[in-house]
């Protein structure tokens, strides 16, 4: 069976193509829909008007009529679309209204008939596609239809192909999933039967790549079933761009050599201040790097204390790293001697590559340095610091805090950015990373190395795009559960600028498919800069939570209102208190406080205070996360609320019960003190915000339920 529908269907498609088409007619279209038990309603090609009075009176009710043309892609543009008609004599009239619309509309085009087609029962319309995302491949779409598609743009992607689960949770993840549920009295959708309408779009799109879109809009959703009033189908007019690739393991040794190398080589190392070889050789040997480092300079003997080489074929030994400084136009002659020496990896700091408009020059390099088997990091890059191995291979200032966090970003403005960041908040890091232009190695072969790398407890990544969509999710789905991969991408409203034959098309804005599908492969996605960098130096500091309950303790009824807001924006819940656990709170605080949810201490009481409901909120285990809200007051000043909250959560943590507690401090400059207290001591902590360490508590929850620790899935 699945075998005669593929004879079929690579049949038609052959066929469309020899006519030198991009675009399926109707019927043709309906072939596509039968072979794959896409449900459409009953419909036949009328080649004259006789036909059309005879088939019309077959399906014994109102029929549409459209016009059936392979060069008329836009029907209801060309006036070639009739809907309701009823009757021999409304039949004829419609006929040859269409007909001469189409004639008019454009002069020149073929015009096989008239489709006539069972009229839909009334139900709810929506759209159901595919595309071909030029980043992520074929990607189906779901999302309300008709009218209301290029308003609302309410729509939904998923890679495909989808299975029945992932085509189901499409349904609940568009905002308007209510309307299906039903509204008003209404019945709800058969949801099995959408949900199937997707995944067998899916299925078509990924069994034939050459389809480059598919639209079923509208998609006529009822009680009692779910029929595509329309399909439309169209064919790519390139190849598909085939791309070399490594496997798992290739990647993790190469990475291995790339992170924690032996020996380092310099091309282009000088003595000269002010140069960028002699700034990446000083910044090896001042970082402490115990491994061999070996300049490479023609015109020197000696550089800062070691013997300088010709060439790096004359360094003795084995060589892991080779740093390129040189100019551009002399790196793919060094890159052929680093590839003759057998050196596995190349760090490419020069600019005057692609990103200046010399692609010729960057594919000659990647060119030699596939046919030696060299990996490249760059080029135009600021190179990279791996701290648990003191190795600082950057032209930049060092950076030695060794941590958990693992950066990296492609654009070096970014880089320095996060260095900068790094060193003002104290962030512990694994690895800071330049991509520049990603000649070579990317995003996808860091994730695999930091998702396995025992230093890094989670991943933030600044990036402009992703050479293979499908790769990077593929080694998210494989690191997600055992650490948080944090994504920056920058470009979100250069969305969906090309031409799209169909309404899906025009849909899949770039930033809108990149925000389904990586929420989809579990990852964080930060809006911006500062948060990226937040969760990054977050994340590994709070606990996994156990279960959803929030509780909010605060000193103040303002900065409570304002942290239940947050709660609510970041998808979190916060958690109804049961009696009995309501009056234990109530017992810690005055009369005119308030228990309930926020728990309202008030600003007046005294530390023992703070002390009492922080306690009982880390022992009941009923509560999964706290939030505290803290208002400077000379009764319990800044200093004393951070270290006791400190000393609770430690004592806490020594019997077993770790919980992630987060807070916001309102007050005088000495809170930010306090803060980086509270931080240093496994709390996250931000002053003059309410915002910050909700969003935050937010990601980490976000993270849980990618890595399976929360129900709720992704």
């Amino acid at each position: 069976m699945a075998e005669d529908r593929t004879l079929r269907v690579r049949s038609l498609l052959d066929t469309v193509r020899a006519d030198g088409r991009t675009a399926l007619t109707a019927p043709e279209g309906k072939v596509l829909a039968d072979a794959y038990g896409i449900a459409v309603p009953g419909e036949e090609l009328a080649r004259d008007v006789d036909q059309a009075v005879a088939h019309a009176a077959r399906f014994g009710g109102p029929v549409v009529l459209k016009i059936v043309s392979p060069d008329i892609l836009h029907k209801t543009d060309a006036g070639g679309v009739v809907v309701g008609v009823e009757g021999s004599a409304d039949v004829r009239a419609a006929f040859h209204r269409i007909v001469d619309n189409a004639r008019a509309y454009a002069p020149e085009a073929r015009i096989d008939g008239v489709q006539v087609q069972e009229l839909l029962p009334k139900g709810q319309e929506v759209i159901v596609g595919a595309v071909t995302d030029p980043t992520f491949g074929k990607v189906v779409a779901f999302g309300l239809g008709g009218v209301l598609v290029e308003v609302l743009r309410d729509v939904t992607f998923r890679l495909a192909p989808v299975d029945a689960d992932e085509a189901r949770s499409m349904l609940d993840s568009i905002r308007s999933a209510e309307i299906l549920r039903g509204v008003r009295g209404a019945p709800a959708v058969d949801h099995w039967a959408l949900a199937e309408q997707i995944r067998r779009v899916s299925e078509l799109v990924t069994d034939f790549p050459e389809i480059a879109e598919v639209d079923l809009n509208p998609v006529v959703a009822t009680p009692d079933g779910a029929v595509a009033a329309d399909i439309r189908v169209i064919l790519s007019t390139e190849p598909a761009r085939q791309r070399r690739t490594y496997g798992r393991e290739e990647i993790l040794a190469s990475m291995r050599r790339l992170m924690q190398p032996r020996s380092v080589a310099v091309i282009g190392a000088s003595n000269e201040g002010g140069k960028i070889g002699n700034s990446v050789m000083r910044n090896l040997v001042d970082g402490g790097f115990s491994g061999d480092i070996h300049p490479v300079n023609p015109k020197a003997d000696d550089i800062l204390g070691r013997k300088a080489h010709k060439s790096v074929t004359d360094v003795p030994g084995e060589v892991d790293v080779a740093v390129f400084a040189i100019p551009a136009k002399f790196v793919a002659a060094a890159l052929e001697e680093v590839g003759r020496k057998g050196i596995p990896n190349a760090v490419l700091i020069p600019s005057g590559f692609a990103e200046t408009g010399e692609h010729e020059l960057q594919g000659e390099i990647v060119e030699i340095a596939e046919r030696h088997g060299v990996r490249l990091l760059g080029p135009n890059i600021y190179g990279y610091y791996s701290t648990w191995q003191d190795l600082c291979a950057t032209f930049c200032t060092p950076y030695d805090v060794k941590g958990p966090v693992a950066l990296t970003s492609q654009s070096g403005g970014i880089g320095m950015a996060i260095l900068g960041f790094a060193r003002a908040t104290n962030t512990g890091v694994s690895a800071i990373v330049g991509l520049g232009n990603k000649s070579d190695l990317d995003e996808d072969d860091l994730l695999t190395w930091f998702g396995e790398d025992p230093n890094t407890q989670c991943i933030a990544m600044h990036l402009e795009d992703l050479k293979d969509g499908r790769v990077f999710v593929e080694a998210a789905r494989e690191t997600v559960p055992k650490k948080p991969v944090v994504v920056l991408k920058a470009g979100r409203t250069a969305a969906g600028a090309k031409a799209a034959g169909s309404h899906t098309g025009a849909l899949a804005g770039d930033d809108a498919v990149y925000d389904d599908i990586l929420r989809q492969a579990g990852v964080i996605r930060a809006p911006g800069l500062n948060e990226m960098l937040e969760y990054a130096r977050a994340l590994p500091v709070l606990p996994a939570p156990q279960g959803d309950n929030v509780v909010i303790i605060t000193g103040a009824g303002g900065s409570g209102v304002l942290l239940s807001d947050a709660v609510t924006d970041n998808g979190l819940s916060l958690m109804e208190i049961p009696p009995d656990l309501d009056a234990s709170f109530k017992a810690f605080i005055p009369p005119f406080g308030a228990a309930g949810n926020p728990v309202d201490i008030t600003g007046g009481e005294p530390p023992s205070t703070y002390e009492a409901t922080i306690r009982l909120g880390l022992e009941d285990p009923r509560i999964h996360a706290l939030v505290l809200g803290y208002w400077h007051t000379i009764v319990t000043p800044p200093m004393v609320f951070a270290e006791l909250t400190a000393r609770v959560v430690a004592e806490f943590r020594e019997r077993g019960i770790e919980k992630p507690v987060v807070a916001s401090l309102a007050g005088d400059v000495e809170v930010e003190e306090a803060c980086a207290y509270l931080f240093e001591r496994g709390v996250v902590a931000y002053p003059y915000t309410t915002e910050k360490p909700v969003a935050v508590l937010g990601a980490k929850y976000r993270w849980a339920r990618a890595a399976g620790l929360l129900g709720g899935g992704r």
